[in-house]
């Protein structure tokens, strides 16, 4: 026998379903709740399979974002073998049914239908590091899309209440920039306020720069508080929203640098973070970002299963007489690491990046080959040195 029971991965509960060989299911399906009473129990009817069939039964699950996390969990202190599958394959084949029917109770038979139709590899269980590193990569990802909001929403009021600002830092975000908006938002108070007292106030908040460099930029200040168009603010919303944006931009740079500091410490102690960056254009970050999304590079047999979770690969368009000449690529792997691979490609083809990229590059464009076309020729090729560099354990050599 061969035993497998599906399950559909919900919040808080999953739905399951026992075949104890291929068209024999067992019963009918249970409701498993993700309590550890009711882990428990499935803990049980587990049991109750195995002295069925003579033989552990394997679990087969949808990738469901966080909400599988306790059925792994327990599967994996209790050695169970489990199959995450594609919801993409799942949904696909559930398409193959004449009767259009959507239930928990269904999916889950699904599943276990499709157990016995197609060949599954069993979820190889990642290291704790790699998986620390990638919750940390991908952490930091969401913090800087909401960084980047904000920031977008601060320039939108900033432009409302003291537009000519910008310019008076380098860096409109710095610290001291910030500070000395938040403490003086309009030009009001610049102007009221003494040229002396302000570079003071500068000098103090930025101690690693002369004091001749914060007389210049009070001066600056007091320059653009005289251009500014806003000579008293209408809305006392707006100073609001200016004061609770430069708080949020603050902690957010704070929150990003605590976050970098554990990434590259966690990273250092990790052989192939250091052998991934002997490729030009290859940083810290992205190093860490690349090598959490890849993990163990054994679960991969060949350099094209590695593109192919990338979302890299073409898709293939044929039928008949007909087969397609423009082919995009599939997408459908991790969207992390495509784009992390896509940004490291921008940096290896500079003048300052990687020779071997800039050559191949080069080769794609007098070919005829479109930019985009071409870029994405690069990321299919650099997928493979990194493939190479962790199954070798060796350093790229960028020699043409």
């Amino acid at each position: 026998m061969n035993p497998v029971i599906g399950l559909d991965v919900a919040k808080g509960e999953s739905q399951g379903q026992a075949f104890l060989d291929k068209g024999k299911p067992h019963g009918k399906s249970i409701r498993i709740l993700h309590t550890r009473d009711g882990l428990d129990a499935f803990h049980l009817f587990l049991q109750e399979i195995e002295a069925l069939a003579k033989q552990q039964p394997t679990v087969i699950l949808e990738s469901t974002g966080h909400y599988h996390a306790p059925i792994v969990q327990f599967l994996e202190q209790h050695h169970y073998a489990y199959i995450m599958i594609n919801p993409l394959i799942s949904h696909q084949a559930k398409k193959s049914s004449l009767r259009k029917v959507k239930t928990d109770a269904v999916d889950a038979y699904c599943l276990a239908e499709l157990f016995y139709k197609e060949e599954f590899d069993t979820h190889k269980k990642r290291g704790l590091q790699l998986l620390n590193l990638r919750n940390l990569t991908r952490q930091h990802a969401a913090i800087s899309g909401l960084f980047v909001q904000t920031k977008l929403q601060f320039l939108a009021i900033l432009d409302q209440v003291f537009p000519e600002y910008r310019g008076v830092f380098g860096d409109l975000y710095s610290h001291v920039s910030l500070e000395i908006l938040q403490a003086f938002p309009t030009s009001t108070q610049v102007l009221a306020l003494d040229e002396e007292v302000l570079a003071d106030k500068i000098s103090s908040l930025c101690k690693s720069r002369s004091p001749r460099w914060a007389r210049e930029r009070a001066q600056r200040i007091r320059e653009a508080a005289l251009r500014n168009p806003f000579t008293h603010t209408r809305f006392e919303s707006h100073l609001f929203s200016l004061d609770m944006y430069i708080r949020m931009i603050l902690e957010y740079k704070e929150h990003l640098s605590a976050l970098e500091k554990q990434i590259d410490a966690l990273a250092q102690g990790i052989e192939e973070y250091q052998m991934i960056q002997s490729i030009p254009g290859i940083g810290g970050k992205i190093a860490a970002t690349i090598l959490s999304e890849i993990g163990e590079i054994n679960r991969f047999h060949h350099p094209k299963k590695l593109v192919a979770f990338a979302g890299v690969d073409p898709s293939v368009h044929s039928s008949g007489k007909f087969t397609a000449t423009v082919n995009h690529i599939t997408k459908r792997g991790s969207s992390r690491l495509r784009h992390t691979l896509y940004v490291a490609v921008l940096c290896g083809i500079r003048s300052s990046g990687s020779k071997k990229l800039q050559a191949y590059y080069n080769q794609k464009r007098d070919e005829g080959k479109a930019y985009k076309v071409a870029i994405t020729a690069c990321v299919n090729k650099l997928v493979h040195w990194i493939y190479a560099i962790l199954k070798r354990k060796e350093a790229f050599v960028d020699v043409v």
